[in-house]
């Protein structure tokens, strides 16, 4: 490996390493692969490829860096953070630009709110930490004491849809947690997660604790997953490399973190806000329907069905769809011609199995080659791959019920259980149907919400675990009890 802390190259006029940044230096590999932007096509450079040799490197630093990172506790680790939070703050529009640049999201959303929620990400977690001081109580003369202690490296593998913010989101509590890091980004959108090496060094982490190695899943993410000193995985993406990243865990019994595929409902009763309700579904195509969370399958009651189907077709026949980068736009490209591919072939197989598309339907070629038009399925025979398996593009289904009882059996008629979705004005329908859907997350009457305190993390086939407050620190650290015989010390 050599070292080439100085070559650089420009992202949307953002100067970005291509190197992977291990140990405080950035280093490259034998091997590269290229990275090409879905807004036109065109190449933006290539970046190293790391395997087993460079993943290596990273575990041995992070594991040097671990015990003076995991002494420092959570105030002095929170100086840390809290200055990093505050150079990300100052480079929002830089981190805007490229991700948008590099995976297709809407600039305007990046600039507002997706890049701040990576600093508070980071602020969060830090302050949180230095509340976590563990439950103390006495019970049969014996006093018992819990500890929050840190684990050592932790392995963190990111998606693309949202590389920075869900990066973030994991750097944040398990830096925080006193672990030091290897974070693995995707390779169809790494840039910004180099950024953000670049931002840790400018925040003044000492080397090690925070460590990014580029590659492919199968080379580096394989590398880092069975990696003997690798003491947490947190894993966002897929569930068949969910599964695949599972199975290795389990040899080593490593505890794992995984947020994985979504079909969710979003199910709207008669009694419910209709404008909000339309708004909220026409909303699904946010990020092209890139978005493990989007409610998916629309579920309506029979009696506003027809009216919802029109006010929908409306509302989707004003969606733009073209450059992410202008702001009149509202859906930008696919991330990948093979992703294009398989978005499209999940379309024609519904086409087949006898679905009616009401809208849509088509990759829009005079806008681009990876731009698909917002979707909508209707009449979609209950066996339809459709409505079981999760696209992850612009394809919405519609279907419609009757009663409560059927809505909830409809709801929760899928594998997965990531989120969900539900418009009514009853108070205690609410309640009721809240409670009987199988999901991480339900949301009644809004969508998105997002609560750091808050548990988040997917049911059934979405995931295993959960993230957020107290919980993300249930799984960075190892929890010890203490327990004291009342009264059988004599010296203090």
């Amino acid at each position: 490996m050599s070292i080439l802390s100085s070559e650089k190259i420009l992202v949307a006029n953002v100067p970005v390493s291509p190197q992977h940044y291990i140990d405080g230096k950035r280093v490259n590999s034998a091997n590269s692969f290229e990275v090409i932007s879905p807004i036109d096509e065109t190449s933006l450079g290539s970046v190293a490829a790391g395997g087993a040799d460079e993943v290596h490197a990273a575990v041995a630093a992070a594991k040097r860096a671990f015990p003076e990172w995991a002494a420092l506790g959570p105030k002095g680790r929170g100086v840390y953070l809290r200055r990093l939070a505050d150079v990300i703050e100052s480079h929002i529009e830089e981190l805007a630009i490229v991700e948008t640049t590099n995976n297709g999201s809407l600039l305007e959303a990046s600039r507002l709110r997706v890049m701040k929620r990576g600093a508070h990400n980071i602020r969060f977690f830090a302050e949180w930490a230095e509340k976590l001081e563990g439950e103390c109580w006495e019970s049969n003369g014996v006093q018992y004491q819990v500890k929050y202690q840190p684990t050592g490296v932790s392995a963190l593998i990111t998606p693309w849809n949202a590389p920075f913010m869900l990066t973030t989101w994991k750097v944040g509590p398990a830096l925080a947690a006193g672990n030091t890091i290897v974070i693995k980004p995707p390779e169809w959108a790494p840039f910004t997660c180099s950024l953000l090496a670049d931002f840790a060094e400018e925040a003044g982490l000492p080397p090690g604790v925070l460590n990014v190695v580029q590659g492919i899943g199968e080379e580096a993410g394989a590398a880092l997953t069975q990696h003997p000193d690798v003491a947490r995985i947190s894993f966002t993406g897929s569930s068949e490399t969910g599964r695949i990243i599972g199975k290795v865990a389990a040899e080593r019994v490593v505890p794992v973190s995984f947020e994985l595929g979504g079909k969710s409902p979003l199910v709207v009763f008669a009694d419910s806000n209709f404008d909000l309700a339309v708004r909220t579904a026409v909303g699904q195509y946010d990020n092209a329907g890139q978005v493990c969370l989007a409610g998916t399958r629309i579920l309506v009651q029979e009696e506003i069905a027809d009216t919802f189907l029109e006010a929908l077709k409306n509302a989707a026949n004003n969606l733009i769809l073209g450059d992410p980068r202008k702001p009149e736009t509202n859906v930008g490209p696919l991330i990948t011609r093979e992703h294009m591919e398989r978005v499209k072939g999940f379309v024609e197989r519904a086409k087949a199995e006898g679905a009616t598309v009401a809208y849509g339907g088509n990759v829009s070629e005079d806008v681009g080659g990876l731009y698909f038009e917002p979707t909508l399925f209707v009449d979609i025979p209950a066996h339809a791959e459709i409505l079981k398996e999760e696209v992850f593009g612009p394809v919405l289904t519609l279907q419609t019920f009757r009663t409560e009882e059927e809505a909830i059996a409809m709801a929760n008629d899928t594998e997965y259980g990531l989120a969900a979705t539900v418009f009514t004005g009853c108070e205690e329908r609410a309640a009721r149907v809240g409670s009987a859907i199988h999901a991480g997350t339900v949301w009644i009457n809004t969508f998105f919400a997002r609560d750091l305190k808050a548990p988040f993390g997917g049911s059934k086939k979405s995931g295993i675990g959960r993230e957020g407050g107290n919980w993300s620190f249930e799984f960075f650290c190892d929890i010890t009890t203490i327990s004291s015989r009342v009264g059988s010390f004599t010296k203090k």
